[in-house]
């Protein structure tokens, strides 16, 4: 017998057609030489950059890149890398770790959990250049995965301008019989509705002058040999006033479901010059654009559960139309980036005030509990322009998704039930927020107006909760979020934490606290559906814990309701200044909610003469550092001073330490020159109004 030649084909010529851009992150110019001659030996192109520091690679993240190779440097650690990545443009851009001189096999998978691709060995040439190959046949496959959706996309538009130019008649046959039609198909043949045709057979409808022809094209068709489906069809339906009929037969996206289009000839000028046929057009246009897109998102990345979630303009604040023609402009053109910003999933436009947005998820649970987290966004929001703060008041509605969509009436009916459906909520057992308190009510006396008006947001429950997600250096804790207290008022947002008016308000301080304490715990309970490891930092003035004397019984209500698995989940985060000076009261207090289940926390932490007693005399598990402190690590000197500090705080106590206001790249690549572990900032997540995981996409 013969023998039979095996080729690997990725070992092929196809890789070494076009240049490998490799990212080389490395202090040794030898390791660079060498990583080069060996694609240059197997005939590859290559346009390699070294680099050993930060500011470098954080201009070279903006440029494309197929492969980084991660060696060693002087101020960039390997985690640190992979997060500023994960936080790029390219987040699956993969990286190639040399395997460090202490390295051993037992760290493998811990450096792949981390996001690593793979680790090399240089020293062996041979199996580090084949498993660079692997990584850029990855590499390449999702570039190619990205240009394709957007050349897709590209081509869909372009088709929807000819259809709606077009006007097709389109249906939709199972086995030969209608099961859906648009009106131009009803039209076509003389039936009063689409309704109408549901049930009966095509060859009813269509009545073919040539049977026997007909019947042989399409059973063809029906097997799938959509190569016969274009073709001219003469009828002997009298209805139908121009003969023959263009017709194509195509796949509907479902299997068992066929797809028919009509040519129905093009619009008059007249109709397409009136302002109600071009926002009817553009209206239809994008209906099909968002049908396609959502069922190309349906096919390429199945989901057990499915949802279409639409977003409207429940209202529209008059001060939109009072300003000038820019400003209004800028109010509808931003609502679909307020919407994307806070549901992380891309979001579809079917005019100006109609969004929609698909929602997957592995069981009908978790499912659900991605709807109820969604309840948020319906309260009253602020939408920042250029020049102008708006009001923005969103109603938001589903319906679950079974299979593809088949086309735009069936689209149009989803729309419809989803416009209906309410989201489903949160029900809890009842937890009492407003309770008699020590102390009497003291009636303010500086901006009453602002106060009053935040109890009317309390009784109506529209205090705004904010969610931001903290990166955890050990991998261990990544779903862990600060949650702050916050209202709308005269078209600016009002940060409840140690606001001073409520210094005048004792019983008022109380009754929020309680309040957002509560709303916290029940969207805590909603997530952990999802992510059961999922922790809250909820950040509190001092007067709930100086005055309300059932707080600890509270938190321990909570933290079953959480019904969380981790042994603390609820932490609760108290200003260092308030704690100052009320320290004798807080003592006891802080150690009851120990008692009961819940970790504490510091804030505005480090920046006080009195930090370090208070460190001693607070049972506190986490300090989150004074923003102060957090700009020392625009500078080296200052950023060695700071480490000092947090040296100088972990050793008088085991606490963590949360980094805060990391708001651009050079800080939060910064913060990994420093132990501190949890790092907060603007970079890694905005705050947003629901809970969501910043890979959850």
């Amino acid at each position: 017998m013969g023998s039979i030649k095996v080729r690997n084909s990725l070992l092929s010529k196809k890789l070494k057609r076009t240049e490998t851009r490799l990212l080389i992150i490395d202090d040794n110019q030898l390791r660079y030489n060498q990583i080069a001659a060996i694609f240059k030996a197997q005939d590859h192109q290559i346009h390699a950059t070294l680099l050993d520091d930060l500011k470098t690679f954080e201009k070279q993240l903006n440029l494309p890149w197929d492969i980084v190779v991660f060696g060693r440097a002087y101020d960039l650690k390997i985690e640190q890398t992979l997060s500023l990545i994960q936080a790029s443009s390219q987040p699956s851009l993969p990286v190639l770790l040399l395997e460090p001189d202490d390295y051993n096999q037992d760290q493998y998978q811990t450096y792949i959990h981390k996001g690593i691709y793979d680790v090399l060995n240089i020293k062996a040439p041979e199996t580090f250049y084949i498993s660079m190959i692997r990584a850029l046949s990855y590499s390449r496959l999702v570039q190619a995965e990205h240009r394709l959706l957007n050349e897709l996309e590209a081509a869909q538009t372009q088709a929807q301008s000819l259809v709606a130019e077009t006007h097709k008649a389109v249906a939709i046959l199972q086995e030969g019989i209608h099961i859906s039609a648009n009106a131009e198909y009803a039209n076509l043949f003389g039936f009063a509705s689409e309704d109408d045709l549901i049930g009966l057979p095509i060859l009813d409808v269509l009545q073919p002058e040539d049977l026997a022809q007909f019947k042989l094209r399409f059973k063809k068709i029906s097997q799938g040999q959509f190569e016969q489906g274009r073709f001219e069809l003469r009828t002997q339906n009298a209805t139908v006033k121009n003969n023959p009929l263009h017709i194509e037969f195509l796949p509907s996206g479902n299997e068992d479901e066929i797809q028919l289009n009509i040519e129905c000839g093009t619009s008059t000028p007249a109709a397409i010059t009136t302002p109600t046929a071009i926002n009817t057009t553009e209206k239809v246009s994008n209906l099909n654009s968002t049908l396609q897109q959502i069922n190309r998102q349906l096919t390429n990345h199945p989901a057990n559960a499915n949802a279409v979630v639409l977003f409207s303009l429940s209202s529209c604040p008059n001060e939109v139309f009072q300003s000038d023609w820019h400003a209004t402009k800028a109010y509808f053109a931003n609502i679909p980036n307020f919407i994307k910003e806070q549901v992380n999933v891309p979001v579809y436009s079917i005019d100006s005030t109609l969004y929609v947005a698909l929602f997957q998820a592995e069981s009908n649970s978790v499912l659900n509990s991605l709807l109820i987290g969604l309840n948020s966004l319906q309260k009253p929001q602020l939408l920042v322009t250029p020049q102008h703060t708006f009001p923005l008041h969103l109603k938001l509605g589903y319906c679950e998704l079974s299979q593809a969509i088949a086309d735009e009436v069936r689209f149009e009916q989803i729309l419809t039930k989803a416009f209906a459906e309410k989201l489903p909520v949160f029900s809890s057992p009842k937890i009492d927020t407003d309770i008699g308190l020590t102390t009497e009510h003291i009636p303010t006396k500086v901006q009453l107006s602002l106060l009053q008006e935040l109890k009317q947001k309390l009784d109506a429950g529209d205090i705004h909760l904010k969610y931001q997600q903290l990166y955890d250096k050990q991998d261990q804790h990544t779903h862990t979020y600060e949650v702050s207290g916050g209202f709308i008022y005269n078209n600016q947002w009002q940060d409840l934490s140690d606001l001073a008016d409520l210094k005048d308000d004792v019983e008022l301080s109380v009754q929020l606290d309680r309040w957002i304490l509560v709303e916290a715990c029940k969207q805590l309970h909603n997530f952990i559906t999802q992510y059961p490891k999922a922790k809250l930092i909820v950040n509190l003035n001092h007067h709930v814990l100086l005055n309300d004397q059932k707080l600890p019984e509270l938190v321990a209500k909570l933290l079953t309701i959480i019904g969380s698995k981790q042994a603390h989940p609820l932490i609760l985060q108290f200003s260092e200044q308030a704690l100052q000076q009320n320290l004798s009261q807080a003592q006891p207090q802080i150690a009851l909610l120990r008692q009961h289940g819940a970790e504490v926390s510091i804030r505005g932490f480090g920046d006080s003469l009195y930090s370090d007693s208070m460190l001693q005399q607070i049972d506190a598990q986490y300090l989150s550092l004074h923003g102060k402190l957090t700009k020392m690590l625009a500078s080296e000197k200052d950023m060695a001073n700071l480490q000092e500090k947090i040296l100088h705080f972990i050793g008088q106590k085991p606490v963590e330490i949360f980094l805060m206001e990391l708001n651009v790249m050079n800080l939060f690549a910064n913060a990994w020159n420093v132990e501190a572990r949890f790092l907060q900032g603007n970079y890694f997540q905005k705050k947003l109004d629901r809970l969501t995981d910043v890979q959850d996409q």
